[in-house]
């Protein structure tokens, strides 16, 4: 099958500028080749898609989701995984988020999901499964259903070879408290001894599972990193040696802004405070979120001045709104719109392992891709004016009707 786009204001995540009329062949599920303004090819047997000048770029990436924190007596699990999927195909379509990289999901519902979309029994997105998040007894987050709880340097090996029997693509370590939790749960407090440490990496190399890493304050933050973490999560709490550390070890950095930012006291725009009334987050997680979000901001602008790797992820829900706020909320905190992008599209395939097939708009490259309206290097929020989807080459949204 082969498609011809024309038209497009392509913006391909590899140079910070939008090129006009430009032409972008499909074919085999990948971009076959790209033509500049005045070299349009012979159409031939292609289908033709007139752009008429919106902007084609690479799909989005969220690479810290959870789905709903449901517990087994409110839903059976049947209906979770079952509304799982359906949420994830919903952010492709409708939000056009094409990978995502899962930081906890009980009963490997993540890892059911990944392989009916890799074999192609349903249409979604890329998926990372992390299968449970492992923590401490009294660790972090346990309400949350998501949660594995192992304790002393066996027990840490144990519970990650089952994660990896069980399918997982990556071990994701809760190695301190977070700021959505009881009043024990503390983002400054880190939870695992030296020995416990030491032997859930040693586990990981060995097996050769990249280990991502919930850690909120500078001394979890440090240990994961020199220990051979492949992502520090949230990062809410950054000193100078841990920028150090992310520049000396190559590791990535999601710092999950929404998860300090997003308050009715901090929300700036429409979007903003109609989820925020929707999540009706009770005072006391409101007031810890308010406290931590100054010193989270600047933590984020001293990594980002650095140059260290950063991806973009959102910890929130619904998937389908979540990476789009994130979005908003790396240029409110400082980052160029081109920045956002970068860590939405190319960083977002980076980290996961796909950089060398996803993620930018390049000849031989998977045709993940979608069209939105306006130029969100101007205005981030643009990614919102969604026109058409494309996964594997083939279009799965077309939203141009309902756009007019």
């Amino acid at each position: 099958m082969r498609t011809l786009l024309t038209r497009a204001t392509l913006i391909d995540c590899v140079e910070p500028r939008a090129q006009a009329d430009c032409t972008v062949l499909l074919e085999d599920g990948r971009i076959q080749e790209i033509f500049q303004a005045g070299h349009a090819p012979a159409v031939g047997d292609a289908e033709v898609i007139d752009l008429q000048g919106a902007y084609l770029m690479p799909g989005l990436w969220d690479v810290h989701i959870h789905p709903d924190y449901l517990q087994l007596s409110d839903v059976p699990l049947a209906d979770q995984v079952t509304l799982f999927g359906h949420r994830l195909q919903a952010a492709l379509l409708e939000s056009g988020i094409v990978g995502f990289r899962c930081a906890g999901a009980h009963h490997y519902m993540d890892v059911a999901w990944k392989r009916a979309f890799d074999s192609g029994q349903h249409l979604g997105p890329r998926l990372f499964a992390s299968g449970h998040f492992l923590t401490t007894t009294g660790g972090h987050f346990l309400t949350s259903g998501h949660a594995k709880e192992v304790d002393g340097p066996y027990g840490w090996v144990k519970a990650i070879r089952e994660e990896i029997k069980n399918g997982v693509d990556h071990i994701k370590l809760n190695l301190s408290g977070g700021i959505m939790g009881p009043a024990w749960d503390l983002h400054r407090h880190s939870f695992l001894l030296e020995d416990e440490l030491k032997a859930a990496f040693d586990i990981c190399k060995l097996r050769e599972f990249k280990v991502m890493a919930h850690a909120t304050n500078p001394q979890a933050v440090k240990a994961a990193i020199r220990l051979g973490a492949h992502s520090i999560e949230h990062g809410y709490i950054l000193d100078d040696e841990c920028i150090e550390l992310f520049l000396e070890h190559d590791c990535w950095y999601v710092p999950t802004l929404s998860i300090s930012h997003l308050t009715p006291g901090q929300a700036t725009n429409d979007w903003e405070h109609r989820w925020v009334k929707n999540r009706n987050l009770s005072h006391s997680l409101c007031c810890r979120a308010d406290a931590a979000s100054d010193v989270h901001q600047a933590g984020f602008l001293k990594a980002l001045k650095a140059g260290v790797k950063m991806a973009l992820g959102s910890d929130i829900r619904p998937l389908k709104d979540a990476a789009l706020l994130e979005l908003g909320l790396w240029v409110r905190d400082g980052a160029t719109p081109w920045q956002a992008l970068v860590a939405a599209t190319r960083s977002g395939a980076a980290i996961c392992g796909m950089g060398d097939e996803s993620g930018t708009v390049e000849k031989g490259k998977i045709a993940d891709l979608i069209v939105v309206g306006s130029n969100p290097l101007e205005d981030i929020n643009s990614v919102r004016r969604l026109q058409l989807v494309f996964k594997d080459g083939r279009l799965v949204s077309d939203k141009r009707a309902k756009a007019r």
